[in-house]
């Protein structure tokens, strides 16, 4: 598959998949909790507590992993594996353009105190499980 129809495959998973684990190192072990993301093209955000674990964990070691599109259905089952490093943004712009009804459930609003955002630069991309294809597909950053 060439790099272009790859990149559009990976990129139809993470507007149709938004919610998935995220893997932070804790200590020296792996942590993982679901997430909700956002992306703009391949970089990937997602809103927080500046209170929660992983904005510890990330202080201490910044690099993620994470899973979006597998759902449950076995081999054939197209996922993106996401590999990247983490940096806390506290745009009070980019709160505001990734503020949705969901967020009001933790958070007063975007310009609550605590509220931040968890960058995600992409270091490896994967396009994994995909049926009839050569898996895992690596795309080219």
């Amino acid at each position: 598959m060439n790099q272009e129809h790859l990149r559009a495959q990976i990129e139809q998973i993470l507007e149709d998949d938004l919610v998935g684990p995220m893997a932070t190192v804790k200590g020296s072990m792996p942590h993982s909790r679901y997430m909700t993301f956002y992306h703009d093209d391949l970089m990937l955000y997602t809103l927080t507590s500046k209170q929660t674990d992983k904005v510890t964990d990330i202080e201490q070691n910044p690099y993620t992993h994470i899973i979006l599109g597998y759902e449950g259905e076995g081999f054939g089952d197209a996922f993106v594996e996401y590999e990247g490093k983490v940096k806390v943004n506290d745009s009070p712009e980019l709160k505001k353009q990734l503020w949705s009804a969901h967020a009001k459930m933790y958070f007063e609003g975007p310009d609550d105190p605590d509220l931040t955002v968890l960058e995600i630069q992409p270091l490896h991309v994967r396009l994994m499980n995909k049926k009839g294809e050569d898996s895992p597909q690596e795309l080219e950053l």
